[in-house]
């Protein structure tokens, strides 16, 4: 039991030798923030019902990831960033959406959630909100991924999948990444 004692004992000393790190100066810029969105993530727009809220993600306030749909039919775009505390995900799946395409009215089901709750909003099936794709280019080093810059619109609002409510989505505009390879 001594011999623990003083094992623990010139631990601590020892622990306690260590130079401390330089300090940091204050005109120092902060630590680079390594993006998700490929440096060029957006969500702007605004959601109605359920969820009263006016998006205005920058790419420093957004995370972004993105998966294959099944059997390598389109893709995933997931979007997340706060909203008074709490932290939404939006979901846009483009089953029609191949890496490099663009143009007007991809059909797509999307999904917002309210992370760590149980809420989700959800299109029942395609037909309710299409996805007009300006921009779907290669990021430069990250093979099959895309930066996809596009807008949503929904004929109809987001039903809550388990509860009473919905949510609209106003002018939804977005930059994010599509992943077509699976990792």
């Amino acid at each position: 039991m001594r011999q623990l004692a003083t094992f623990i004992l010139a631990a601590g000393v020892l622990a306690s030798c260590k130079e401390a790190p330089p300090p940091v100066p204050a005109d120092a810029p902060p630590p680079a923030v390594e993006s998700s969105c490929g440096e060029k993530g957006v969500v702007q727009g605004m959601l109605a019902g359920a969820i009263n809220a006016t998006l205005d993600w920058p790419d420093s306030a957004l995370l972004c990831e993105s998966m294959p749909r099944p059997d390598g039919e389109g893709v995933r775009i997931r979007l997340s960033g706060d909203v008074t505390g709490e932290r939404l995900a939006i979901i846009i799946a483009m089953p029609e959406l191949n890496a490099g395409d663009t143009g007007q009215e991809f059909d797509s089901n999307v999904t917002i959630s309210v992370e760590g709750s149980g809420r989700f909003f959800s299109t029942p099936n395609l037909g309710t909100c299409f996805t007009i794709v300006a921009a779907n280019a290669p990021l430069e080093g990250d093979a099959g991924t895309h930066n996809v810059v596009g807008s949503v619109s929904c004929v109809g609002p987001l039903g809550e999948i388990n509860g009473d409510g919905f949510v609209d989505i106003r002018n939804l505009k977005f930059s994010g990444i599509a992943k077509w390879t699976a990792e």
